[in-house]
């Protein structure tokens, strides 16, 4: 390992061991939602895009690429809920002039939180659900794992536009290193996500 590599690996560390933030996801994402630790500390290390942005109130883990910003994971604790922070944070990720992608819960009837987070993103911030369909198996759980995909832009964008970012984010995010952290295939990005009019128009 190079002097460069291991000053950096010593930082990744030094984050891990000085902030609870990873707890702080585990606590309220399921795990069928989580990365590793491991996983973790090597997009942290080897992907330089792959980012953490914390303070008392919030946790947002985000992986930034040049046209567009996707956030992986992004909490507000507990008290600070309905204060405004959730936008906050959002608003300062929106102040770069890219377009923000997320992944969200379906509405369910299981989780009354879940229609709440959806208002939040398409009433007071805009973002747009997109025409995609996304379902992961979880590394670890095994679970399958559907998502809808939020878009938010300055100009419109496409649902192929979208697409072509999230297959990007899935190899080099959600997919990075797979086998090696946990021992299998990732899943092929094709069977992850899709246009669901595309799907529509082939069994028609």
């Amino acid at each position: 390992m190079q002097r460069g590599e291991s000053l950096k690996a010593s930082l990744i560390e030094e984050v891990f061991s000085s902030s609870n933030w990873y707890n702080r996801l585990r606590e309220y994402f399921p795990e069928r939602e989580m990365k590793s630790r491991k996983h973790f500390e090597i997009l942290f290390q080897e992907q330089a895009m792959y980012k953490l942005m914390e303070g008392p109130d919030y946790v947002v883990v985000y992986f930034e690429q040049q046209d567009y910003i996707f956030i992986d994971y992004i909490i507000v604790s507990g008290t600070s809920r309905g204060k405004g922070v959730g936008s906050i944070v959002l608003n300062e990720l929106k102040s770069k002039g890219k377009a923000i992608i997320l992944e969200v819960e379906p509405v369910s009837e299981e989780d009354p939180d879940s229609e709440k987070r959806v208002r939040f993103y398409e009433e007071r911030h805009n973002f747009k659900k997109m025409n995609i369909g996304y379902e992961r198996i979880h590394n670890i759980t095994s679970e399958l794992n559907k998502m809808d995909i939020f878009c938010w832009s300055q100009a419109p964008v496409s649902d192929s536009w979208v697409l072509e970012r999230m297959q990007e984010i899935y190899l080099e995010v959600h997919a990075y290193k797979v086998e090696e952290i946990y021992g299998r295939n990732p899943q092929p990005v094709s069977e992850v996500l899709w246009l669901k009019e595309s799907r529509e128009k082939i069994a028609q």
